[in-house]
């Protein structure tokens, strides 16, 4: 709190925006702050209200110690100056006795005696004050519940009461009576019972987050499945990261470790890592933990128990060791509650949890399905996990070894990866010594060797400096080990990485192939040679200046090593075409596609002559390659159904998902998206005998979610997008993996996904390198973005604006794209208005037109000031109108600024749309003629539908009008003039739909 308030209206005030953060440390230290600045006023109704506020802080913040403390210096002020009081102040007091209750049950130091004199007083106090005691029971219940004895009579004393205005909600009752049914073994009851609370019918504080998290395992049991996930999806968010709600995350980690999320609940664990050290309440520490034990159990049990876990602060856990330490606290806990309540109760129940089959073998919990393997340490796992025959191919012995990975490596072949990784951990080893044998030759040869393929493997993921400083620092070893030819062929990787990293510089990242890569990803828009074509396109762009000079640096490179083996000039060619390819694939111009040729045809006759079937099969797919960049798909298409022949026939095999992932790439070139969707199928059943990143499969999954979306499968292009994410990540291609899944979560988005978007979304940003801050901040916030989007279209308006605000406040600073921040800020705007709070709404917008005036965003910022407009004069009425009206102004400078920029909206027109909004905006101030007026400009602007019009927005137009001009302005009979011609004339032109709700307005008008 920067300062103390210095008066009752400042206290107040300071009260209210306490009450507007969430529950937490700071919410706690600032309403005890209010307190000690509330006692200097000769204000008691003041000092309450502050009390009132830290006592709920106390009680949402899981510190039941500090309740009852809070709630007797009220009860005293009640005593003493009942006068104080007034009904909605008396009112709470009563109500807070059940929370004093509460809070005693969860200290087990307080003796059973202390609870049941708690009740007693509750009752006498209750009867005095001539209040019903239905409450009074409901406690009692609540009391032999937790005791575990008794239950059954306590729940009929309570439940068959009528309840009063101090009963609990609604929603917490249908809880306590069903988690009663659930006690008695009856999964159905139960479950019938909560529906209105997991329906949404039915919600408080609490709810239905906690009765979600009891309901997810009798949901398992009754096989409603997709039901449970659903629910896990929405209650967990509900309840993740709030101190008073741990154990409700502790049963959704319990749910995890039952349905094969093992993996998911460790990330859900990691998220939640403050309980183990901010829960105050011994009650929810015991839930927490029991459930954090069976997951732990789980995961051990498995074979994982020592996957890093997170868990108490000050210390690195294992999950076996995190396990052994929960179990110890858990264990302690349970004892000493059943020793307080002189029961078994809770050791029984905690051993129930902890003895639970899984319910489910495989439950897809959420998007990002993921296998304790996956997250597993990513030193002790390789980035592609070896296959049956790759491990065949691994010898044993040390200069097998040696001999095998150059061997493979020089044919190209996936396997030598897993030669490399494994000489790469025995090089590394404190006790290696090489081989003296003259087929392997020196260490330092072999240590060229790692260092070319770390290059490799680095220019991959686009990490171009470090792949040339790597393959520059292999060139100066091979130098040293007397192979001139292997050297000249690591310089020319490290060339052709510099230049590739100059194209990524120029063009935002989009860098081009590997230098072993044909030039193959681009197939789109190449219908027709760049506007560049017949210029000197060298002398203005950077990028293709780049690239012809790595090229022609390479035939220096070439001239001067004249002494190479057959597979070593092939790989310089295949450089030296690449750099060209590239440069095409730059450019786009003409001018630049006879010289690949050129260079694919003299790779293709030394390949051809010296039988490298790797190098020509890299060679045809380089000339198809060229001729879609050329705009030739017909061509590129013929020539790659060669090479599909040739490699059926004679190999590699392993380039054949690779080049049906190009024809795929083709045939959505040439809009055959059925075509494509067998050949990207075919594909990636072909990858799996080979290692993921070798084949691309995550490409391959990538493109064939763009074929079946044009298929109109979006739920099957959504899977492949994930998996295709997933391998991405595991291949350390994080940025890309990162663009990928937003892909994803905005796709679920749009198919009403909207709990597996937010889910997708939450975990990708608790990603270590994300939370560091070491991933790209644009492309966070766009996940942010997303996921903010989510929350509104889920209904969580308070969430949904705060992330917004905080977004809006970032990109304010993005001087290189105020676009965003213009739409940001309009976007901020609206959340606000929805809200209520129109000034801070205001503030919002005008940051949006300040950013618009230097990148216009005319249509989603007028969409946004129309909406501000309407929620006004919908929420304030008359009282809003003017500054409604100022909204309507901005929007209608801007559509005067697209107007005279030949802007083109996608829909009608933004003077079409403004003029219909006015009309609204008049009608809910009852400014019913001035309504009308603009109304009928509306429709004159947008003119009668036709056949083929969407003849929505005219009919509610009409509807509107009609409305405003019989109901409100009380004239029926022009009202049903314009409504009848308007039914007609739908009507004849086939929309009977949009007509209807005409029909409706029409009969009411006749009936008054």
């Amino acid at each position: 709190m920067p300062t103390a308030p210095q008066n009752t209206d400042e206290l107040y005030q300071a009260l209210q925006e306490n009450d507007r953060r969430p529950y937490g440390r700071t919410r706690t230290v600032t309403a005890e702050e209010l307190v000690d600045a509330a006692e200097q006023f000769d204000e008691p109704r003041a000092l309450v209200h502050a009390l009132l506020e830290l006592q709920e802080a106390y009680t949402y913040g899981s510190e039941p110690r500090k309740s009852p403390v809070v709630f007797a210096r009220l009860l005293n002020l009640f005593d003493e100056q009942p006068d104080v009081f007034d009904d909605r102040l008396r009112h709470l007091l009563f109500w807070r006795f059940k929370w004093v209750g509460h809070a005693l049950r969860q200290l087990p130091e307080v003796p059973l005696t202390g609870l049941r004199q708690w009740l007693t007083e509750m009752r006498d106090r209750y009867e005095k004050a001539d209040l019903g005691l239905q409450p009074y029971y409901g406690q009692a219940y609540q009391l032999a519940a937790h005791l575990g004895e008794g239950a059954t009579l306590a729940y009929e004393l309570w439940a068959s009461r009528t309840r009063t205005q101090l009963s609990d909600c609604e929603a917490c009752e249908i809880c306590e009576r069903a988690l009663y049914h659930l006690m008695e073994g009856d999964d159905e009851r139960a479950l019938s019972v909560w529906e209105p609370v997991l329906a949404g019918k039915e919600s408080c504080q609490e709810e239905p987050a906690r009765s979600v998290s009891y309901a997810l395992l009798p949901l398992l049991r009754t096989g409603r499945t997709d039901r449970a996930r659903e629910l896990h999806l929405a209650g967990y968010r509900g309840c993740r990261r709030n101190p008073s709600m741990s154990q409700e995350v502790g049963r959704h980690l319990e749910f995890c470790a039952l349905t094969g999320n093992e993996a998911r609940g460790l990330e859900l664990l990691a998220e939640n890592r403050i309980m183990f050290d901010e829960v105050d309440s011994p009650l929810d520490q015991l839930g927490f933990l029991t459930g954090a034990e069976v997951l732990l159990q789980r995961v051990e049990s498995l074979g994982h128990g020592e996957l890093p876990a997170a868990g108490y602060a000050g210390r690195t856990w294992t999950v076996a060791d995190l396990r052994a330490e929960v179990r110890r606290r858990a264990d302690d806990l349970a004892a000493r509650f059943d020793a307080r309540n002189g029961t078994t109760a809770h050791a029984d129940r905690r051993r129930a949890r902890l003895d639970r089959a899984p319910l489910v073998e495989t439950l897809e919990l959420t998007l990002r399905a993921r296998a304790l393997d996956d997250v597993a340490p990513a030193a002790a796992v390789p980035a592609t996990a070896p296959t049956s025959r790759t491990a065949a191919a691994v010898p044993d012995a040390l200069p097998e070894l040696i001999i095998r990975a150059r061997a493979l490596d020089e044919q190209g072949h996936p396997d030598a990866q897993a030669c490399w990784a494994r000489l790469r951990s025995l090089v590394a080893a404190r006790d290696y010594t090489h081989p003296d044998d003259p087929a392997v030759g020196p260490l330092v040869r072999l240590r060229a060797d790692l260092l070319a393929e770390e290059a490799s493997r680095a220019g991959d993921k686009d990490e171009f400096t470090d792949a040339a400083d790597l393959h520059e620092e292999a060139a100066a070893l091979y130098d040293d080990a007397g192979e001139a030819g292997q050297a000249a062929v690591a310089r020319a990787c490290a060339l052709l990485a510099v230049a590739e990293k100059a194209v990524a510089d120029a063009s935002a990242g989009n860098a081009g192939a590997g230098a072993d890569a044909p030039a193959e990803n681009a197939t789109q828009g190449t219908d027709a040679p760049s506007e560049n074509a017949g210029k000197d396109v060298d002398a203005t762009d950077p990028k293709a200046a780049a690239l012809t000079a790595a090229h022609a640096s390479m035939v220096r490179l070439h001239e001067e090593n004249p002494d190479l083996t057959p597979s070593q000039e092939a790989r310089l060619l295949r450089l030296r075409a690449t750099a060209l390819g590239l440069r095409l694939q730059t450019s786009r111009s003409e001018e630049h596609a006879t010289p690949v040729q050129a260079e694919i045809d003299k790779l293709l006759a030394f390949a051809t002559e010296h039988d490298i079937a790797v190098q020509v099969s890299g060679a045809l797919l380089l000339r198809t390659s060229t001729h879609a960049l050329s705009g030739d798909l017909p061509a590129a298409v013929t020539e790659i159904d060669a090479l599909l022949d040739r490699l059926k026939s004679e190999g590699p095999a392993w380039h054949l998902p690779r080049t049906l992932g190009l024809r795929g790439r083709l045939q959505l070139a040439l809009h055959d998206a059925q075509a494509a969707q067998a050949d990207l199928a075919e594909g990636l059943r072909l990858a799996a005998e080979w290692p993921a990143d070798a084949v691309d499969t995550a490409r391959l999954h990538g493109d064939l979610a763009e074929a079946v979306m044009h298929l109109g499968r979006p739920d099957e292009a959504l899977r492949h997008l994930t998996r295709s994410a997933e391998l991405e990540l595991r291949q350390g291609s994080r940025t890309d993996a990162y663009c990928t899944y937003s892909n994803a979560a905005q796709l679920s988005l749009d198919l009403g996904r909207v709990e597996d978007c937010i889910a997708l979304l939450d975990s990708l940003l608790a990603e270590p390198d994300v939370a560091a801050g070491e991933v790209d901040d644009r492309l966070v916030a766009q996940l942010r973005l997303t996921r903010a989007r989510a929350l509104h279209a889920g209904e969580d308006l308070k969430a949904a604006t705060a992330e917004f605000v905080a977004l809006a406040a970032e990109s304010a600073g993005w001087d290189d794209d105020p676009g965003s921040h213009a739409m940001i800020a309009a976007e901020t705007a609206v959340l606000l208005g929805e809200s209520g709070e129109f000034d801070r709404a205001r503030e919002a917008a005008d940051q949006a037109l300040a950013a618009h005036a230097h990148a216009p965003r005319y249509e989603h910022l007028s969409n946004s000031l129309r909406e501000l407009a309407r929620l006004q004069a919908q929420q304030q009425g008359p009282h809003g109108l003017d500054s409604a009206r100022a909204f309507l102004t901005d929007a209608g400078r801007i559509a005067d600024e697209a107007r005279t920029a030949e802007f083109e909206t996608h829909g009608r027109s933004l003077e079409t749309a403004l003029a219909y909004e006015h009309g609204r905006v008049a009608a809910y101030a009852g400014e019913y003629e001035e309504a009308l007026i603009a109304l009928d400009k509306a429709l004159a602007l947008l003119g009668d539908p036709n056949q083929d019009d969407d003849a929505g927005e005219w009919a509610e137009c009409v509807r509107l009008a009609g409305a405003v001009e019989g109901l409100y302005l009380e004239r029926p009979a022009p009202a049903l003039i314009r409504l009848d011609a308007a039914i007609d004339l739908l009507t004849a032109l086939g929309h009977t739909e949009e007509a209807e709700a005409l029909t409706s307005l029409a009969t009411r008008l006749r009936d008054e």
